[in-house]
This record gives C-alpha cells, structure tokens and sequence, in this order.
C-alpha cells in the first residue's frame, strides 16, 4: 500500500505541483510537475528534499499561508488523473493576474 501527499511551489504566478508517494518498504518517491521521478530511501529524505526545493506540504497549509503565495485554498486543489501520463500536464496552474 502507498501513502500519496501534494506538494507545491509557487515561482511567480506559477504553481507546481509535486506528489510524494510513501512506498510500504519504507522508500519514497516524489513525482515532479515536469514529469521526472525521484526515488528516496525514506519518505523523511523525501520530504527534506521537497522543502530544500522550496515545496511546501499542500495539506499543512492554512488559507493566510495560501494567500501569500498568490491563491485562495478555495481555487487550488491538488489535480487528479487517471494515471501519471494524464496527471503531468496539470501539475504546472498558471495562477493568472490576481491574488
């Protein structure tokens, strides 16, 4: 079984997405929004990585937190596809012109 968490990074009025998925071995792996994944030997390197990045954990924002990064929790959610080659292209929201 596998544990999924969202990521995000905001560079812009861009917003990029990234799942950290646990493995039931104890490894991680981490989608990013340009496709590519990267393999851990544990969700805690993971997750260091993923902040070292400039990534924060979606789900431990608040909506103060959200707005200084240019989005209402209201208007985001993390995207959801069939499968890995459908979910890529919407890991990458361009925020448009307003806060």
């Amino acid at each position: 079984m596998t544990h999924d968490t969202w990521w995000l990074a905001t560079l812009g009025r861009t917003l990029h997405w990234a799942r950290l998925r646990e493995r039931e071995a104890g490894t991680a792996e981490v989608l990013d929004h340009a496709g590519t994944v990267h393999a851990y030997d544990s969700e805690d390197t993971a997750r260091s990585m993923l902040l070292d990045a400039g990534f924060v954990e979606f789900g431990g924002l608040d909506e103060e937190d959200a707005l200084e990064r240019g989005f209402s929790l209201d208007e985001v959610a993390p995207p959801r596809a069939a499968d890995d080659a459908a979910l890529i292209p919407l890991m990458t929201l361009s925020l448009g012109k307003r806060a």
